[in-house]
Order: C-alpha cells, then sequence, then structure tokens
C-alpha cells in the first residue's frame, strides 16, 4: 500500500492523449519522512508515523520526538499491515504513486457556517404563495404531538463542513517527480494549503 502526506494546491485540467479533458485537482505531495514505526508487540497495531512541512517552531515534546529529524509541522499515521520495509528517518516522495493509481483522500471540509435545511439536507422548502408568508425555506414540521419532543437525528438547521472527509476512488493522472506534484482526477476536499492524506484504495 502507498501513501503520503499532502497539501492542496488548486483545480486545473489536463488533456489525455485522445484529447478527452480531465478535471484535476493538484497536491503537493511531500517529501515526507517516516518518523516513528508502531508495531503490534509494542503499540497493539501496526502503523507508520509521516512527517511533512517544516515548522518553524515546536514544543518540547515534538523536539525530543523528533531529535535526530528535521521540524515537521504535521505528523499523521497511516494503518498497514507490514511495515518492515519502512525505517525511521526514510523519505517517501510522489513517485510512491503511479499513473492509474486508483486512490482516496482525506481532508477537513470547508466550513460552510450555520446553515438552513434547503442548503444543508436539500430540502425542497414550501410553497411561495396562496398564504405562506415567509415560509419558502422553512423546515416544515418536526413531529407529531406524540412522543412530545424532537426525535433524535431530524434533520435540522445547523454547522455544515468542517469535518473530517474521504473521497474514494480518484484516479492518478500525472506524478511530478521534480516538483513532487500529484495530479488527481476530480475534487479532493478542503480548502488550498490544507492538509491531506493520500492512500492507495
Amino acid at each position: 500500500m502507498s501513501f503520503i502526506l499532502a497539501k492542496k494546491i488548486g483545480m486545473t485540467q489536463r488533456f489525455r492523449d485522445n484529447g478527452t479533458v480531465v478535471p484535476v485537482t493538484l497536491v503537493e505531495a511531500g517529501p515526507c519522512v517516516v518518523t516513528q514505526i508502531k508495531t503490534a508487540d509494542k503499540d497493539g497495531y501496526t502503523a507508520v508515523q509521516l512527517g511533512f512541512g517544516l515548522a518553524k517552531h515546536q514544543t518540547k515534546a515534538r523536539a525530543g520526538h523528533l531529535k535526530d529529524l528535521a521540524k515537521s509541522s504535521s505528523l499523521k499515521e497511516f494503518h498497514v499491515e507490514d511495515a518492515k520495509d519502512l525505517e525511521r528517518g526514510k523519505v517517501i516522495d510522489a513517485t510512491t504513486f503511479a499513473i492509474g493509481n486508483i486512490v482516496r483522500v482525506t481532508g477537513m471540509a470547508k466550513g460552510k457556517g450555520f446553515q438552513g435545511v434547503v442548503r444543508r439536507h436539500h430540502f425542497r422548502g414550501g410553497p411561495a404563495s396562496h398564504g405562506h408568508k415567509d415560509n419558502l425555506r422553512m423546515p416544515g414540521s418536526v413531529g407529531a404531538t406524540f412522543p412530545q419532543h424532537i426525535m433524535k437525528g431530524l434533520r435540522m438547521a445547523g454547522r455544515m463542513g468542517g469535518q473530517k472527509t474521504t473521497v474514494e476512488n480518484l484516479e492518478v493522472v500525472e506524478v511530478d517527480k521534480d516538483k513532487n506534484l500529484i495530479a488527481l482526477k476530480g475534487a479532493v476536499p478542503g480548502a488550498r494549503g490544507s492538509l491531506l492524506l493520500i492512500q492507495t484504495a
């Protein structure tokens, strides 16, 4: 399994050999350094911790953890079945992926603030005329007489976005080793400059 930490740059497009246009998201993938190997015997599970970016300042705990490595600004774990091919200090770059790989991307979705039910849950809204004043985007009934309280899980207005989101089955369209860039077909979660976790599906 291939995995890496990346920074979202933005969306653009690429042309295939047959002339079709493909919308892609450019991400700066790595270079990442392996900062820790977790094993089932010691930690209860097998995982690889990667460091990405360069931090201006860091806590004493992180400085001790990265004492012989670069000051990484982001540390994330990837659960793996076997990590015997990796060791602390090894560098992982964009070439860990190849054109045609299918990956899943995890990131923090853009926060959209407090939204109503039409935007948040795609409600149709109420009628705009015939005695329905100020009712166009209202949620409507929220329950019957019994059980005299709002049922748990009812779709209502509230905070939208700002949570961890994963997009599956994205194709690697292009890999630029010199610039550490990967072009992924389609859109990925998060704003420009946000951190992404990319791994083969």
